[in-house]
């Protein structure tokens, strides 16, 4: 029988300890009794990425925000789908989920973060929006389990309606900014709507199957495109 083994943990500055578990070929990050993300099930922090790349429509050399790393699942698929001008930001708050990426998940990570295209921010995703330099073709977040500060209470500022602000004033003209959820959230759809995005709420499936088909949980990404 194959047991857990912790491998690593790490302090969220202002919210809980996250703990790095291997299971066989598996990793798992799990935050007191919730598994934030596994190796297993990886196709809905894909489609964050492939969906919000085709709701832009092949524009070239786009400029994209993803918050936070986690197992670099939506930074990989972004790379895959956008061109060699492309400029990704990856605003990660936590030190030792890019060790852990580096280390003991190197395989994993595929040398993602090592592409030139992509910067690696070691700060708050909320901040990295307040202060992008320039007009962003998207903003990716999967940061917590849904809108709300389940990783730390301060996160719910990026989900506020002045987070949401800030937010659209970061996005070009018909730019989107995306939402992982683990599930629906009527009042968040609604408070999009009401920031002056243009909502659409996609359900999506945890895995995919060598098949294409999409199996396990069922999850949500609100893509809100700004105006």
């Amino acid at each position: 029988m194959i047991t857990r083994e912790l491998l690593g943990t790490a302090q969220v500055p202002g919210g809980e300890e996250l703990r790095l578990f291997a299971h066989g070929r598996d990793f798992m990050i799990v935050l007191g009794h919730n598994e934030l993300m596994s190796t297993r099930m990886r196709g809905s922090e894909e489609a964050l990425a492939t969906l919000t790349a085709e709701r832009l429509n092949g524009v070239p050399a786009q400029r994209w925000l993803i918050g936070g790393y986690g197992m670099g699942f939506t930074l990989r698929a972004a790379l895959k789908v956008l061109d060699a001008k492309a400029r990704i930001t990856v605003a990660e708050l936590v030190p030792e989920i890019i060790e852990w990426a580096r280390g003991p998940m190197a395989a994993v990570a595929e040398g993602c973060l090592d592409d030139p295209r992509v910067q690696l921010r070691m700060d708050d995703v909320a901040d990295a929006i307040l202060l992008a330099p320039e007009p962003l073709d998207a903003i990716l977040l999967d940061v917590d389990n849904g809108p709300d500060g389940l990783v730390r209470a301060e996160n719910n500022r990026i989900y506020s309606k002045g987070g949401l602000r800030h937010a659209m004033r970061a996005l070009r003209p018909g730019g989107v900014l995306a939402i992982w959820s683990a599930a629906r959230d009527p009042k968040f759809t609604r408070r999009l709507e009401d920031s002056g995005f243009e909502v659409e709420e996609v359900e999506v499936r945890a895995r995919v199957d060598a098949s294409g088909k999409g199996k396990g949980p069922r999850h949500i990404i609100w893509f809100a495109k700004a105006p």
